[in-house]
């Protein structure tokens, strides 16, 4: 049986009958994992062994897991500071900041390897703004070359720990108020004003990013359907234009 596109949720600490009848049928492929799965690291280990257990190939386990304000599991794990803090280490010394994204990386990583986990949903690599409310301090910065710069160094720690990155909002949740986890903001720039917002993508994508969050943002100058929903924004400008060295058509 190979791994569906699908990922899904469970609602305990502990898998039940149906969580295992859910999570056999083929369409799934992958679980990620919330606060309320967690109760001690041993319980989430044995957690993660259940829902391998369940398939073969084994399910993808994952979490959203970044620091800060976006740290699932707490108690046993290293407390991560938000992204923000290492872009004012990078704002000091730039090299003392890239270090210091590699590290994270790398323990934020190794933590959750340890336990049996795949994949966190890291780096965020929206630019600060500083209207989001929903982002923050969760930038590391506004200015773009700082990002991309800090975003590679914490996506090469993690692979360091056997995990690969995932980089989001994209194609960026930075410059609009509203939380899309209550209300879809809109973002009324058109392309030829993201510019900046997709740099930290392209250079991300250049050393081997793996994986991609796509934003719940409407850009209404680029498609009508928001980014998570839009054939304009993940086929033609990320699968054919920044993930492409050579930009192709449709017809390709």
């Amino acid at each position: 049986m190979t791994l569906g596109p699908l990922m899904v949720d469970v609602p305990g600490t502990e898998l039940t009958a149906e969580d295992r009848r859910v999570l056999a049928q083929p369409l799934v492929g992958s679980v990620i994992l919330f606060t309320r799965n967690f109760q001690s690291v041993g319980q989430l280990e044995s957690l993660v062994r259940e829902i391998r257990a369940v398939r073969n190939p084994p399910l993808l386990v994952a979490v959203d897991h970044e620091g800060g304000r976006v740290q699932r599991f707490r108690t046993g794990f290293t407390e991560l500071p938000p992204q923000r803090a290492v872009g004012r280490v990078y704002d000091l010394d730039p090299e003392a900041g890239r270090r210091l994204a590699w590290q994270f990386g790398w323990l934020l990583a190794a933590e959750l390897r340890a336990v049996g986990i795949d994949m966190s949903f890291a780096p965020c690599v929206d630019l600060d703004y500083g209207v989001s409310e929903v982002i923050g301090d969760r930038a590391y910065h506004r200015d773009p070359e700082a990002v991309a710069r800090l975003a590679v160094s914490c996506m090469q720690g993690m692979r360091a720990a056997g995990m690969i990155a995932t980089a989001k909002h994209f194609p960026g949740h930075g410059a609009v108020v509203a939380d899309s986890h209550k209300s879809l903001p809109v973002d009324r720039r058109p392309l030829a004003e993201l510019t900046e917002d997709l740099l930290p993508y392209r250079r991300l994508i250049a050393n081997g990013l793996a994986s991609i969050m796509v934003a719940h943002v409407l850009f209404p100058e680029v498609d009508e359907a928001p980014a998570g929903f839009s054939r304009r924004w993940i086929q033609q400008e990320l699968r054919w234009g920044l993930a492409s060295p050579v930009r192709c058509s449709p017809t390709t």
